[in-house]
């Protein structure tokens, strides 16, 4: 595991959902669920919430899933667009704020 990967594995352990769909990606599950899923998985590879494995996977629709290692360094699904993603305050303050609202809520 590089320290980039370490780092952005870190920040995601403080977000269980987060951490669950990096997992579901990482061993490819995310592909074959519901649309929905895959959709989520999609639009957080986009702005680098999540990256994408080091194996490629086919999806049941025959689409190909590039590993990591096949795409260019700072685009979706990269461990750079990743990291930045998580170097970054603001994205960090709005992961708090949508994840942990309600953990602690005492109302």
């Amino acid at each position: 595991m590089t320290q980039k990967e370490k780092f952005i594995r870190e920040r995601q352990a403080d977000f269980p959902a987060i951490e669950q769909m990096q997992d579901w990606i990482d061993k490819g599950y995310v592909w074959s669920m519901e649309g929905s899923v895959g959709r989520a998985a999609h639009s957080g590879l986009e702005c680098g919430m999540y990256f994408l494995p080091n194996e490629s996977f086919v999806n049941p629709y025959g689409t190909r899933i590039p590993s990591r290692e096949e795409i260019r360094i700072g685009t979706e699904g990269s461990l750079d667009n990743a990291y930045d993603f998580y170097n970054d305050d603001n994205n960090l303050w709005e992961l708090e704020l949508e994840y942990n609202a309600y953990e602690d809520d005492q109302w």
